[in-house]
């Protein structure tokens, strides 16, 4: 009977090595094997970016990006988790694993591609033109000849103008502004003949300014793309959360939440 007892001993020592092992063989897959399915996302965003993310009136984080975020990760089957971080120290946060992803109208640059991966990009940064309703003879850059012209001080478009001959020799003036709320008031009041700035930002504005205010659909300087940042060693997330915003594009889900958000689908097709 001893014998039995100590083989019966011993299969259970064997049958712990075997659970052990495979139980530390899931946790390795886990830190960044293709079983990390699971695993929680953790987004970095500046939390002052309306309308991408931003706290509403209740302290909550909301915006156009936390909505796609939201509903990528729910289609990969993984929680989320918004962290709001000092932007300026964005490639730091994503590079020491603070954070998962950088989501929150991200530039897609040649120089941050050197230190991150990048999604396709899902939405044009545009500068655009926005008038008074019911306003005629401004269509394009060129109509913008001796009028007066707001914008946002220290934005892309301020920089844009400060550089353009067009600008300096034949645009009566410009104005700036320390945020687009201000300007827009102007516009809405006749002070100004139009503004000039982020697309993004004066839709969300138009959008609850309707019956006022319009946009030109034409650019203003140059354009750049918004893509989601990953960390250089990441292809594998950078690739599922790429599959299901192809799939959100295909089936109409990010046309309604840029409808939701600005009023009108302007997404990358």
């Amino acid at each position: 009977m001893k014998w039995k007892k100590l083989l019966a001993i011993g299969m259970a020592a064997v049958m712990t090595a075997v659970f052990v092992s495979g139980c530390g063989s899931n946790s390795a897959k886990d830190a960044g094997g293709s079983s990390a399915a699971g695993k929680k996302i953790v987004v970095g965003l500046d939390d002052n970016f309306p309308p991408m993310g931003f706290k509403d009136e209740n302290n909550e984080i909301v915006g156009f990006d936390i909505d796609l975020a939201k509903e990528a990760t729910k289609r990969l089957g993984r929680e989320v988790e918004f962290k709001a971080i000092d932007w300026s120290s964005k490639e730091a946060e994503l590079k020491s694993g603070r954070v998962d992803v950088l989501w929150n109208g991200l530039d897609i640059t040649d120089k941050r591609k050197e230190n991150m991966l990048f999604s396709d990009p899902y939405m044009d940064n545009r500068q655009i033109i926005f008038v008074k309703k019911g306003t005629t003879g401004i269509t394009d850059e060129q109509s913008l000849a001796g009028k007066v012209v707001g914008t946002q001080s220290a934005g892309t478009a301020e920089e844009y103008m400060d550089k353009s001959d067009f600008f300096k020799k034949n645009v009566k003036e410009v104005k700036k502004y320390s945020d687009y709320v201000s300007a827009f008031m102007d516009l809405e009041n006749g002070r100004i003949d139009a503004v000039v700035g982020d697309e993004i930002t004066g839709r969300y504005y138009m959008s609850k300014h309707a019956d006022s205010l319009e946009a030109i659909d034409s650019p203003v300087g140059e354009i750049s793309t918004f893509g989601i940042g990953f960390a250089k060693d990441n292809q594998q997330l950078r690739d599922e959360v790429q599959k299901v915003l192809d799939e959100m594009k295909a089936d109409g889900t990010m046309a309604k939440i840029s409808e939701k958000w600005f009023g009108k689908d302007i997404t990358k097709k």
